[in-house]
């Protein structure tokens, strides 16, 4: 009995490690490719702004693509192949920061796969972001 309580425990830390190394993965690649134009939190001064906040971007993107599959895949082709057509943003924030510059080259499908998916699970939940209205255009 004593072995199958250590092993069971055991089983239960492996697997809440496993779940926190990749969320930590998702997110030092987030940092890393992403992190430089999208802030992860709100800002003070948006003045400051390259982009819109990553919160932002999340919730236009959930409000356009309903499932986090359709939403991984528009995140991770968009962002290889930005395109003003396929934009979910406000168009006054298209305006303002222009349409984003393809990141061929500086992340790779694989990577923005993993981010992608870290994105729809932390951010763009009812109450977060600063956008209001309805997306740029509808899915």
């Amino acid at each position: 009995m004593k072995f199958k309580t250590t092993l069971l425990i055991f089983g239960a830390t492996l697997l809440f490690t496993s779940s926190v190394q990749a969320q930590t993965s998702a997110e030092a690649l987030f940092e890393a490719k992403c992190a430089s134009c999208h802030v992860k939190t709100r800002p003070s001064d948006i003045s400051t702004l390259v982009a819109p906040p990553i919160m932002g971007v999340a919730r236009h993107v959930k409000m356009t693509y309903k499932t986090k599959e359709e939403a991984v895949k528009f995140i991770t082709e968009y962002t290889l192949d930005p395109q003003e057509s396929k934009a979910v943003c406000m168009p006054d924030k298209l305006k303002r920061f222009g349409l984003m510059p393809s990141q061929k080259g500086n992340v790779s499908k694989e990577e923005l796969t993993t981010i992608a998916g870290w994105i729809y699970d932390n951010f763009g939940n009812q109450g977060q972001g600063q956008g209001r209205g309805q997306a740029c255009k509808e899915k």
